[in-house]
């Protein structure tokens, strides 16, 4: 459970920025969504690999 505590003066939208900031963060939403349904782990090797080479891409491009 996350907890957000508005400390005194403080702007709601600030608070709201902090708590989507712990949010996303956490993974609740995608760790969630994950369990819905079974992915074979061979599924799920192959999609690291994919983002992994995805963000190397980038940062080759960065280099550039």
């Amino acid at each position: 459970m996350i907890i957000i505590s508005v400390k005194e003066g403080e702007n709601i939208d600030r608070a709201l920025k902090r708590y989507k900031r712990k949010h996303r963060n956490v993974q609740i939403m995608n760790n969630l969504r994950d369990r819905k349904q079974f992915t074979k782990k061979s599924v799920e090797r192959r999609r690291e690999i994919q983002k992994a080479a995805y963000i190397q891409s980038l940062k080759d491009q960065a280099e550039i």
